[in-house]
């Protein structure tokens, strides 16, 4: 997932994870869009089964790459396993996912017991994210633990 129009830019580097948790350098070489979906060609694999290993993988890219964010803009990755309160003090656990079904973001957070707890990341419920110590502070709107 990317947000950033030159992340598949011609001539960028990618790391694909492999399932035994490896890395391969991939440079971009050619990039498209085609019903939604940004297709890729690497330098060097000029045949489906070239790539049919990478197949499930997750490309990633390195610390040193992430582009500059403004403020009040948080990386996937600087979210998930923060530790969500309540502007009330009650810990709700922990982010596990975040899914963006639309127009906003919807932040899955695992609590200790019981099933997950879906919260939008809107401005209303969102009071404060403080990535540098993991917590995340929320105002519960009526509904939210139902």
């Amino acid at each position: 997932m990317t947000d950033f129009d030159d992340r598949f830019e011609v001539g960028n580097t990618v790391y694909a994870v492999l399932p035994n948790n490896s890395s391969l350098e991939l440079k971009i070489d050619q990039h498209r869009v085609h019903k939604g979906f940004d297709i890729l060609h690497f330098s060097g694999y000029d045949n489906i089964n070239d790539v049919e290993h990478l197949k499930g993988s997750l490309l990633k890219i390195k610390a040193s790459q992430l582009t500059e964010l403004e403020e009040g803009e948080y990386y996937f990755h600087d979210i998930i396993g923060c530790t969500v309160w309540t502007t009330d003090g009650q810990e709700l656990g922990t982010i596990k996912e975040i899914l963006s079904p639309g127009a906003n973001d919807v932040w899955v957070i695992k609590p200790e017991k019981g099933k997950d707890i879906l919260i939008p990341y809107i401005g209303d419920v969102v009071k404060d994210v403080d990535v540098a110590n993991k917590r995340i502070e929320i105002e519960l709107m009526e509904g939210l633990l139902d």
